[in-house]
């Protein structure tokens, strides 16, 4: 049974919001880590709507929940990193995406390092890490919508590893 609607934007129903979860929960998505530096703190959080915008110059956009602390430290840091999770890596995407992760000593478990002193912190054993100088930051709905121009790249897994996905509201690896 096919399930459609119309929604009116600018009203949407409690229903409307409820079909529109699981509408979008069915696609498949890369699983990542945001990192910034701010007030003298990592701040990380795991996300699942980033992409990539432009290959020239590259370009990529992160959404973050507009009210979180990540969304403000990489609002005020201007400098941010992703780093592309590995399905074994799961574990790190249940730490950094549940909800009051504690700011203190938020990376003590998680193995990271950073590519100079200062910088955000990259997650060992990603598949691909991104670090990435804010351009704009736009407000959509409850979220932001932050674009950054890549300033540093790397793929240390080049080939070596399966990326982490989320699909159907859970997470999984692809064969």
């Amino acid at each position: 049974m096919t399930l459609a609607r119309a929604v009116d934007p600018s009203g949407a129903t409690s229903e409307d919001r409820a079909l529109y979860r699981r509408a979008s929960g069915e696609l498949a998505k890369g699983v990542a880590v945001i990192s910034a530096v701010h007030g003298g703190r990592d701040h990380a959080s795991t996300i699942i709507d980033y992409l990539s915008v432009s290959y020239d110059p590259p370009t990529m956009v992160a959404s973050l929940y507009g009210l979180s602390r990540i969304a403000e430290a990489v609002e005020e840091a201007g400098e941010w990193a992703l780093s592309v999770l590995a399905a074994d890596q799961r574990w790190i995407a249940d730490r950094l995406g549940s909800q009051g992760a504690p700011l203190i000593a938020l990376l003590d478990q998680i193995p990271h390092h950073r590519r100079e002193e200062g910088a955000p912190a990259l997650i060992d054993g990603a598949l691909a890490h991104f670090e990435l100088r804010s351009m704009a930051m736009h407000a959509a709905a409850t979220h932001a919508l932050v674009v950054g121009e890549v300033t540093w790249m790397e793929m240390p897994s080049a080939g070596a590893g399966r990326p982490l996905i989320r699909y159907r509201s859970g997470y999984g690896g692809m064969n």
